[in-house]
């Protein structure tokens, strides 16, 4: 019978599982991460952890939170489980299994987020992490400023001291101790976003800057927020790999599955310490844009080049995708001939090689990362990664068709039905607003791209606007595959 995870069972685990060999019970806080899901616990807690296993850190285990109401029962799992993980690492060479234990708590959710308030303004806490996803961050998608007008926002200026958002909690947290003499902490985006430690710093002093603009400076001259590159492909949890632990031996509430693959590139800036990660592989260096933009416009843009032609054709999980005559190749045009020359190598790296390296990545017939996983927030993921990389091809007079065919595949996608007359579900938080666009752009293509709010002024843009317009002509006229062939003759 599996073993079910917990402090007391750890020795009870199947020999082949790694397991935490530092004392738990030793451990004390000093992150607090929000946003406690796959992602997080397969990449920055296992970092940590492999400080933990070299008998350093200690003193630097995870807290986890969240404010959505999901994610109360995120954290009853965990609980249950002793904040235990199962990493199930998947390859086509063999897989592998490992428990970790960085995490030791995680703060109750609450509407107010008085909890999660209190726990940051503990001083123990040096450090809060989040994962909040890359459209989290309250920011105007073409500006790129602050969204002060969102309705999350306006409460949070409103009742500071009850705020709705992880940074409003943020703020309240920093406030107490400010007041208190007890010290700023750093605030570590992980998140994929091009310069998501600056991002968090303009959200935060923002928002702080609505209800109380002198604690916004103490903030701002306090604080810091270091850029950071994550990356690692982390599929989302469901009876598959409920079923995967179980078949390992292990009952875990909430395993996680990963690839054979991690980096994490850090900026040095953290205001009241921090661990060692580099001793664990992290890489601290003061260049993290050239990585995060490597990795965000050719991994993450290229995610985008595919998932939504294997949507609309109906095809599961990228791997499907990759074996895809036309998607593929595609994928790898569009990545060496348009997004390539904006990129700029990186120590040992250069962006063929990278593309190379993701290639490989998305082909892992053992990774089942969904297609729709993918396609998720195309708002915030297109007008993140492949966007900018569409301004930057038109101001160099360098191709842009293949993106601009992206796009073209976007829209269709966003219609809500693929090729085959089944329904694609709402996939984005402002679905219906891109749903009755994509509806409108079948007679006037244009209509997709005077969505200002996603598109700024690429509409007037006649290079770009004329190849989208006849790339969603030939979609709707001779298919996905039809217009894809002739992308890749041309």
């Amino acid at each position: 019978m599996p073993v079910k995870l917990s402090n007391a069972s750890l020795q009870d685990l199947p020999a082949a599982v790694q397991r935490p060999t530092y004392d738990r019970s030793a451990l004390t806080p000093g992150i607090v991460h929000i946003g406690l899901g796959n992602f997080h616990r397969a990449h920055q807690a296992w970092y940590l952890h492999r400080l933990m296993q070299q008998g350093e850190a200690l003193d630097w285990a995870i807290i986890g939170a969240g404010v959505r109401p999901g994610d109360e029962e995120q954290r009853k799992r965990l609980a249950a489980q002793d904040y235990l993980t199962t990493l199930i690492e998947l390859d086509p060479a063999g897989r592998a299994a490992e428990v970790i234990g960085p995490m030791i708590g995680f703060v109750p959710v609450e509407e107010d987020n008085a909890p999660l308030i209190a726990q940051m303004a503990d001083p123990a806490i040096r450090i809060v992490a989040l994962t909040v996803t890359e459209g989290g961050y309250y920011i105007d998608p073409v500006t790129k400023g602050f969204d002060a007008v969102h309705p999350d926002i306006v409460h949070d200026a409103a009742n500071p001291d009850q705020p709705r958002t992880a940074f409003g909690a943020m703020i309240a947290a920093l406030k107490r101790r400010r007041d208190a003499g007890t010290g700023p902490f750093t605030g570590q985006s992980c998140d994929n976003l091009q310069g998501n430690g600056a991002i968090l710093r303009q959200t935060i002093v923002s928002l702080a800057r609505l209800s109380d603009p002198d604690l916004a400076d103490w903030i701002d001259a306090n604080c810091s927020f270091p850029n950071a590159m994550v990356d690692c492909i982390v599929p989302a949890t469901g009876p598959k790999e409920l079923a995967l632990a179980q078949d390992i031996g292990i009952s875990d509430a909430a395993p996680v599955t990963h690839e054979n693959f991690r980096q994490w590139v850090i900026e040095d800036d953290f205001c009241a310490g921090r661990p060692d990660w580099d001793k664990a592989g992290a890489t601290f260096t003061s260049n993290v844009h050239a990585y995060e933009a490597m990795k965000i416009r050719l991994l993450n843009g290229g995610h985008q080049l595919i998932a939504d032609a294997g949507d609309i054709l109906g095809l599961d999980t990228i791997a499907d995708c990759m074996v895809h005559p036309q998607i593929r190749p595609f994928f790898r045009k569009v990545a060496e001939v348009e997004i390539a020359p904006h990129v700029a190598a990186v120590p040992g790296v250069t962006p063929l090689a990278y593309i190379d390296l993701v290639e490989r990545r998305f082909a892992n017939t053992q990774i089942v990362d969904t297609v729709r996983r993918v396609a998720f927030d195309g708002s915030s993921r297109h007008t993140g990664f492949l966007l900018p990389v569409a301004r930057a091809a038109l101001a160099a007079g360098t191709p842009v068709e293949g993106l601009a065919l992206s796009q073209a595949l976007w829209a269709r996608m966003c219609e809500g039905t693929r090729e085959d007359g089944s329904a694609i579900a709402p996939n984005d938080p402002i679905w219906a607003d891109l749903t009755a666009a994509a509806t409108a752009a079948r007679d006037k293509p244009v209509a997709w791209l005077k969505q200002r709010e996603l598109y700024g002024d690429l509409a007037e843009d006649a290079r770009f606007r004329d190849s989208f317009i006849r790339w969603m002509g030939l979609i709707h006229h001779d298919g996905t595959e039809a217009a894809l062939a002739i992308y890749l003759e041309s």
